[in-house]
């Protein structure tokens, strides 16, 4: 059989395949617990899209392993679209942080859709004589090292978000890595730390209650969940800009045909006004985009933190 008659007979599989799929339950695999911001995304976007597909599509929650667990197992299921992954800023940054990975998300991952992405907002205790970004750079540079900053685990978004604060400004602030989100957020209210990183979701009840002082979101734009708080790139940090993410990706080798039918389904979903509502609600802005759209901003995401880690020496617990 010649070589145009095997394109010509693969191509009509696979357009059979695009037409009849999907004809059975999906599931879509979250590496985290229930319950959190990747979560509620996977679960509003599984939701929407088993009403428009007509089968279920089922989360699975496989958390582990700083999301090594839940991405494994995507990366080495069958490449038929019948398994997704809601993936994260992980699927850039462990790459860079874990030497030996048991999977190579560029290799085994095949994006689909950049779904949301979640600014932080950097909030600092009400002591600190500082009201702006640019008041707050100018104190650090006068008092070099005497300016705490919290995260919540050493090479977690709000320390990377923290380092390259350091490196566009030039400030000596001192990283305290805590074990998670509660310890971090009380010391900061307790003054025994000067400033966080913070999820916009989580900082604010405590910004609109007076207990921390926000000075900008990590976001190029201003968070539609928070209008009123400035940006840092508007307010003394050109140029600034990081934020958490999250996006759909299927095993490498699914066919493109399949991939079209996902991105063209979920990018749908994503504009549906209650969606965006709902992801509002937790500080999210709706993604969107081709799967070379997503693969790209992968590329620019490792690219970016890649340089702020070895600049900053940073390694994972």
């Amino acid at each position: 059989m010649n070589r145009s008659i095997i394109f010509v007979l693969a191509l009509a599989a696979g357009l059979a395949q695009a037409q009849t799929y999907p004809s059975r339950p999906l599931r879509m695999i979250v590496p985290f617990p229930p319950g959190g911001p990747t979560d509620i995304t996977g679960r509003t976007i599984s939701s929407k899209l088993s009403e428009r597909f007509g089968q279920p599509v089922v989360v699975d929650n496989r958390p582990g392993a700083s999301t090594v667990i839940g991405t494994d197992l995507v990366a080495k299921a069958p490449a038929d679209g019948y398994t997704l992954l809601l993936g994260s800023n992980s699927i850039a940054l462990q790459p860079l942080l874990q030497a030996k990975l048991p999977y190579d998300p560029a290799r085994d991952l095949a994006p689909v859709i950049l779904a949301a992405r979640i600014p932080n907002v950097l909030v600092i205790h009400p002591s600190v004589p500082a009201t702006t970004v640019a008041e707050f750079i100018a104190l650090a540079k006068a008092k070099p090292g005497s300016i705490n900053y919290a995260s919540v685990g050493n090479a977690t978004g709000p320390h990377l978000f923290g380092e390259l604060f350091r490196s566009l400004t030039g400030v000596d602030i001192v990283h305290v890595p805590y074990k998670g989100t509660a310890p971090a957020v009380n010391d900061l209210l307790g003054g025994q730390v000067q400033a966080l990183f913070d999820s916009l979701a989580t900082a604010l009840p405590n910004i609109r209650a007076g207990k921390l002082r926000a000075l900008g979101v990590t976001s190029l734009q201003r968070s539609r969940a928070a209008p009123d708080i400035p940006t840092l790139a508007e307010s003394g940090a050109p140029g600034y800009e990081a934020t958490g993410w999250f996006g759909v990706l299927a095993p490498a080798g699914t066919p493109p045909e399949v991939i079209a039918r996902l991105n063209a389904e979920i990018g749908a979903i994503l504009r549906l006004p209650e969606v965006e509502e709902r992801f509002i609600q937790f500080g999210a802005e709706g993604g969107g985009g081709s799967p070379g759209d997503f693969a790209a901003f992968i590329r620019a995401e490792s690219v970016k933190w890649g340089r702020i880690i070895r600049e900053a020496g940073i390694h994972a617990d």
